[in-house]
């Protein structure tokens, strides 16, 4: 009885010796934008995501960018909207309080305003 020769080795693909994977660098950028440029790091992260993935390589660095990009936006969405309706009170108020006064002061709040 004879032994069959030893098949080919399996090919296993080969790996950066500095663990660097597809999307890697895509990834990093993604994070900085996230911080600066919500909306725009929140896709490039994506983009860098299915990068990776197709590579089939995890991206911890995309997954970040995802999920800071689209948090930052929605805190600074509600921040804006609170501020913006506190402008529009105070505004409106002011008009209210300046109704027929031209060039008088007012106190509102404890703030002196001169009527327009």
């Amino acid at each position: 009885m004879t032994i069959p020769p030893p098949g080919p080795a399996p090919y296993v693909p080969p790996s950066a010796p500095n663990g660097d994977y597809p999307g890697k660098t895509m990834g990093l950028i993604a994070l900085i934008l996230a911080i600066f440029f919500n909306i725009v790091g929140g896709i490039v992260g994506i983009v860098a995501l299915r990068t990776s993935k197709k590579a089939g390589a995890k991206n911890p660095l995309a997954v970040a960018a995802i999920i800071v990009g689209f948090a930052l936006f929605v805190i600074l969405s509600i921040i804006g909207i609170v501020v913006g309706i506190a402008f529009v009170a105070l505004t409106t108020e002011l008009a209210q309080q300046c109704t027929g006064l031209s060039g008088q002061e007012i106190i509102i709040e404890g703030t002196t305003l001169v009527c327009p």
